[in-house]
């Protein structure tokens, strides 16, 4: 199935397995490029000599293209570009709006920027500022969410933007990605759906409690950062929202201290980082330490099986998901709805 995105990005099929944190490593994102996918690396919770070591072990395992995501706004960003352009990754993908002048050198370079955004103003902005395509994520979609879901926000993106536009938030199989081209996006962006496979290195315990869980056990709370995000309801959840400010503090000093040494970054670094997310919003202290060292919690889950000790960011998606296809299967089943769909469809019009 052509479209403007595989066009674009010279993949096989429109399907995007975005960037999530200590989930989208070497082996998830070779097997979903090798399945014909656009494959995104995680790098915010990688040191620059890591981001390296794990770009050349993709490249290793799969001659597919596939993109790597960054932090716009880390101290560090510049380096991690320098790399991705160095070793030669076709494409860079943002959760956080990059600046104009790191779009441009990106693209100087031959790379494809595809930020993700949450609103319209935001998709007109880096469109004008010369992102290639953007990545649409409603409120259904896991980590830190808006309030508006994909049926509205798309086709207000669509109508906004003359750059290719892929939906996000809410799909997993071939009646979702046929939805998504009907309201002219050019592509469907899976994160949920891609943990939940049997080439995600996620443990089999935390797995098995996503797959357990109803639609109504996803839950967006701003107990973590102060910003709201989606994930899976658990007794951590319910503990971080009843917590005092005191608690909450010792809380995320201790899980930043763990962070700064997986990452590479300084306290300064981080107490930047954190300055720059308090910026503008009513968050506490505790609150901001949450933020930077967010990854702590997702790490406890996603890496080391602790459920009782991190948290599971989630789309609602999660609810609706009962096994643990391989990338191939994955990507080959959601293709395969998607034609009997639009057959379908051809044949009722006739």
């Amino acid at each position: 199935m052509e479209t403007a995105l595989t066009r674009l990005v010279g993949v096989r099929h429109p399907i995007v397995q975005t960037g999530m944190g200590w989930v989208a490593g070497p082996r998830l994102v070779s097997a979903s490029a090798n399945a014909g996918a656009l494959g995104i690396l995680a790098s915010a919770t990688m040191t620059t000599d890591r981001l390296r070591e794990a770009i050349r072990e993709v490249k290793s395992r799969t001659q597919a293209p596939f993109g790597v995501n960054l932090r716009a706004d880390a101290a560090d960003a510049g380096d991690r570009v320098r790399i991705m352009i160095e070793e030669g990754v076709r494409v860079a993908s943002f959760a956080l709006a990059p600046s104009a002048e790191l779009i441009a050198e990106l693209k100087e370079a031959g790379v494809v920027v595809i930020p993700s955004i949450g609103a319209r103003r935001h998709a007109e902005k880096v469109a004008a500022w010369g992102a290639d395509a953007v990545i649409v994520q409603g409120g259904e979609g896991g980590g830190h969410t808006g309030e508006v879901a994909t049926t509205v926000l798309l086709p207000q993106v669509v109508d906004a933007v003359d750059i290719p536009v892929v939906a996000a938030g809410g799909f997993f199989d071939g009646r979702g990605l046929v939805a998504a081209l009907a309201y002219g996006a050019a592509g469907v962006a899976m994160g949920t759906r891609f943990l939940l496979t049997s080439d995600s290195t996620v443990p089999d315990a935390v797995k098995a409690a996503y797959l357990a869980a109803t639609v109504k056990d996803v839950t967006v709370t701003t107990a973590v950062d102060g910003l709201p995000h989606r994930m899976l309801r658990t007794e951590l959840v319910d503990a971080l929202e009843n917590s005092g400010r005191t608690r909450t503090l010792l809380r995320a000093i201790r899980r930043a201290a763990g962070f700064r040494e997986l990452s590479g970054l300084t306290w300064r670094g981080m107490i930047r980082d954190g300055l720059a997310m308090k910026h503008g919003r009513e968050l506490t202290w505790g609150q901001v330490l949450l933020a930077a060292n967010t990854p702590m919690l997702l790490k406890a889950s996603m890496v080391d099986g602790r459920t009782d000790l991190g948290v599971m960011a989630s789309g609602q998606v999660a609810g609706v998901i009962d096994d643990l296809p391989s990338c191939a299967e994955l990507v080959r089943r959601v293709m395969k709805e998607a034609d009997e769909v639009l057959w379908t469809l051809v044949r009722a019009d006739a």
